[in-house]
């Protein structure tokens, strides 16, 4: 038996009161061809992704409802720890009451509309209001890994997210203005950004951050993640080879080149993290100090 066609102007993701407004017997929102993801909607197309599940609860949202915290940051593409929320982060502004239903993590919380933006056509907290929603549910480690990757895309500067640490009765504002002035453009990855903290916290140098080496040519060799050209020392985060063989070989063919202009290369696995003085911080001040670098004072 042939189903009955949804009313157009439904979309994808509706609520079953609106469907019900256009006529659409409840037999029919009951059928297997629709998902019932969040109470009192229905969707029509699977759901992959957090932006999937954004859509499929945005007609739910009422009044000066907002996606926040964790939801807004992957929808934004900032970097997060795992393992990633279940349910979905939605704000209200007060008098407004935050939802309170299955797959929902609700807040309210007192944020001027001037913060909030569209991302992917759904109400959200802007970039730097994200990042600073972050502070009462991450790390500060993790802070300043999402710091960089605003300031990497260009979504923010430092100016920006000095101001959101500073709001009165921000939540987490003593880990905001711990992390601010660790934070970094250029930075291209959350491992990046924590290797950069392990050495710069140890009091070694800050480096420059994914420059392009050239021989004396002008031919490009390499891009180096951590760099400090004045002593040819750089530092890389080799998180990519037994996930990608080619990657991996392609690298390994570059390490003698980049050996070949002067270069030390200090290279750090994932599991040097967990050591990080003696595995990445002794070696890169070795290499330092064997090029000249006074030490730290």
């Amino acid at each position: 038996m042939k189903r009955r066609q949804l009313p157009e102007e439904l979309g994808t993701s509706f609520t079953v009161r609106e469907a019900k407004r256009l006529g659409v017997p409840r037999d029919r929102l009951t059928a297997t061809d629709l998902g019932a993801p969040f109470h009192g909607t229905r969707t029509s197309v699977p759901l992959l992704t957090t932006l999937d599940r954004c859509r499929a609860y945005e007609p739910r949202l009422i009044g000066a409802q907002f996606f926040s915290h964790q939801t807004a940051a992957l929808l934004w593409g900032l970097p997060l720890p795992g393992p990633l929320p279940e349910g979905l982060h939605v704000s209200a502004i007060p008098p407004g009451r935050e939802p309170r239903t299955r797959g929902i993590i609700g807040h309210r919380i007192d944020v001027a509309l001037d913060r909030l933006t569209l991302r992917h056509g759904l109400p959200v907290a802007n970039p730097v209001e994200t990042w600073a929603q972050l502070a009462s549910t991450i790390g500060e480690d993790h802070l300043v890994a999402a710091g960089d990757a605003l300031l990497t895309a260009g979504l923010a500067d430092r100016a920006d997210l000095l101001e959101a640490a500073q709001q009165p009765r921000r939540r987490g504002a003593k880990a905001l203005a711990a992390a601010v002035p660790f934070v970094r453009a250029g930075a291209e990855s959350p491992r990046e950004s924590a290797v950069r903290l392990v050495l710069v916290r140890a009091g070694l140098p800050e480096p420059e951050l994914n420059g392009n080496l050239h021989d004396d040519s002008g031919h490009f060799l390499a891009r180096l993640d951590m760099a400090y050209p004045e002593y040819r020392v750089a530092v890389e985060y080799d998180g990519r080879q037994h996930a990608d063989l080619d990657q991996f070989r392609r690298d390994a063919d570059r390490w003698p080149a980049i050996a070949g202009q002067g270069w030390i290369l200090i290279r750090v696995l994932d599991h040097h993290l967990a050591e990080p003085e003696r595995r990445i911080v002794a070696p890169t001040r070795r290499a330092l100090l064997s090029r000249g670098w006074p030490g730290a004072h």
